[in-house]
């Protein structure tokens, strides 16, 4: 089966600073990211594959190049349009987990819907679902301070999943984990991505992470090195 393109990045060159502080830490890049990917982003520190994720997740704007979501180029000025992609069609995993302590897991798991402004009719049981297939259903009362590391970005996969994204993107997913959490989590994310046919791409610079990508994209100074599928 032919897959479709996501997004497309075309050309996009990415600069920080200025005069003898600039910093180029993109420089021409050009990238598709496939329906189905399952993908790992991977270089050392200050290879610019942060910037690059970012830029996939219209967290920022590329000094130059073009950026295309579902065929159409996006306007990556136009702040509200940016803002419903991000809320409509995209999942974010941080490295920091990004949960509200006030919250149980499950009511974290739910916030892209109250953000979206969508009732609970079916979002409760979605919810559950998925802290059901992270292994969290008997936690799901638990706040983030009852959890541990592990389970605090089990919780951020199953909040990335819930309003059924085009693409999820992981920034170092596993970097504030040990080795048996950070290998359950790419465990679990291979086992959704396969479940829920989701797209995912992810940067890293653990050699225990990009074993599972299918796809790995290798960056170095701003400039893919390689691109290869298992």
């Amino acid at each position: 089966m032919k897959k479709s393109k996501i997004m497309q990045v075309k050309k996009v060159g990415m600069e920080f600073g200025k005069g003898n502080a600039r910093i180029q830490a993109l420089k021409s890049v050009n990238i598709d990211i496939m329906e189905g990917d399952f993908s790992a982003i991977s270089g050392p520190s200050g290879s610019g594959k942060s910037t690059l994720l970012n830029i996939l997740g219209f967290l920022m704007a590329p000094t130059s190049g073009e950026v295309y979501f579902d065929g159409n180029l996006i306007a990556t000025t136009d702040f509200d349009s940016l803002a419903d992609i991000r809320r409509e069609k995209i999942g974010f995993i941080f490295q920091g987990f990004n949960l509200i302590p006030v919250l149980t897991a499950l009511e974290n798991v739910m916030v892209p819907l109250a953000v979206d402004g969508k009732g609970h009719s079916d979002g409760d049981e979605r919810g559950m679902e998925l802290l059901k297939a992270v292994g969290l259903e008997e936690h799901s009362h638990k706040k983030p301070d009852e959890l541990s590391g592990g389970q605090k970005q089990r919780v951020a996969v199953a909040r990335a999943l819930i309003s059924k994204p085009r693409i999820v993107l992981a920034d170092e997913p596993t970097a504030n984990l040990d080795t048996k959490s950070a290998l359950t989590i790419m465990e679990i994310m291979s086992k959704m991505h396969e479940k829920y046919n989701t797209t995912f791409v992810f940067s890293t610079h653990d050699d225990r992470v990009i074993r599972y990508a299918k796809r790995k994209i290798e960056i170095l100074d701003g400039e893919i090195q390689s691109d290869t599928n298992n």
